[in-house]
Parts: structure tokens; sequence; C-alpha cells
């Protein structure tokens, strides 16, 4: 006899499990990116490391702004 859990899983829509599936995947390589880019900009760009925290500053002010506007 199957337990409500398993009963529940079964009555999700399979385009719910598919956008779930794609969107753990966008935020995988989203953090990835984000974690790789100073070493990116570094190495292959050349870039300084006033640069580099001028990049980092400036987006995540970005963000906080955007946050006031959106909530």
């Amino acid at each position: 006899m199957p337990t409500p859990a398993k009963t529940t899983l079964r009555h999700i829509p399979s385009g719910v499990w598919v956008l779930g599936f794609v969107s753990m995947l966008m935020d995988i390589s989203s953090e990835m990116v984000h974690s790789l880019l100073p070493m990116f900009m570094v190495t292959t760009l050349g870039a300084s490391a006033f640069t580099v925290g001028m990049v980092e500053g400036l987006a995540e002010s970005t963000a906080l702004i955007v946050k006031v506007f959106s909530g």
C-alpha cells in the first residue's frame, strides 16, 4: 500500500518536474559562473584585483538596489 507522500508525488504533473529540474540546473550553472568569474578575469583577461573588486562590487550593489524596488 503506497504511503500518502508517494501518492502525492505521483499526482504532480510531469511539466512541474521538468521545470523544477531545469531550475535546479540553472541555479547550479549560475553558482558555477559566479564562483569562477574572478579567476577567469585574472588568468585569461589579465584583470587586476582592483578591477575584479569593482566588477563584483557593481554586481552586488545592482542586486541590492533592485531588491529595494522589487521587494
